[in-house]
């Protein structure tokens, strides 16, 4: 198992207990690991179901965005009170792009949702399996290696 920490990795792994970060990774290396002895189409479909999951950050904005969207219409057609919840969500939201952490953080990545890149790794560990870069090597043409990597 590869471990991945610090900067390179993005804010939202270093905000992530280890444990976490472990079991996410994990989850991923056995799903490689299945699809390896599985056929190309059950590949290609993998691919397509990970280009429609959600990463962390979505999960996080369309969250709080309901949130205070509920929030602020309870506070117009209720009671004001209910005006604190957006604010609380803001709050939120800003501490996340300010620091890379928010306290939804932690029970997201509980869930297993992942990162972006965390993603893109199975993605592209699936994409080797499938062969696609197979015609790639250092002395492809610059547009040739971009073209494969777009596939």
């Amino acid at each position: 198992m590869v471990t991945r920490k610090g900067n390179k990795y993005g804010r939202v792994r270093e905000k992530t207990p280890d444990k976490q970060n472990r079991k996410i990774d994990l989850k991923t290396e056995e799903l490689v690991e299945k699809y390896r002895y599985l056929s190309t189409d059950e590949v290609t479909c993998r691919l397509a179901e990970l280009k429609k999951e959600w990463d962390i950050e979505k999960a996080l904005e369309v969250n709080a965005s309901s949130l205070a969207l509920t929030g602020l219409l309870l506070g117009i057609f209720n009671s004001k009170k209910w005006l604190i919840f957006p604010l609380i969500i803001a709050g939120f939201l800003l501490q996340h792009g300010l620091q890379g952490w928010c306290p939804p953080l932690r029970l997201f990545r509980k869930f297993g949702i992942r990162t972006r890149q965390e993603i893109d790794e199975e993605m592209y560990a699936l994409k080797i399996l499938r062969g696609d870069f197979d015609d790639i090597s250092s002395s492809s043409r610059s547009e040739e290696i971009i073209v494969s990597m777009r596939r």
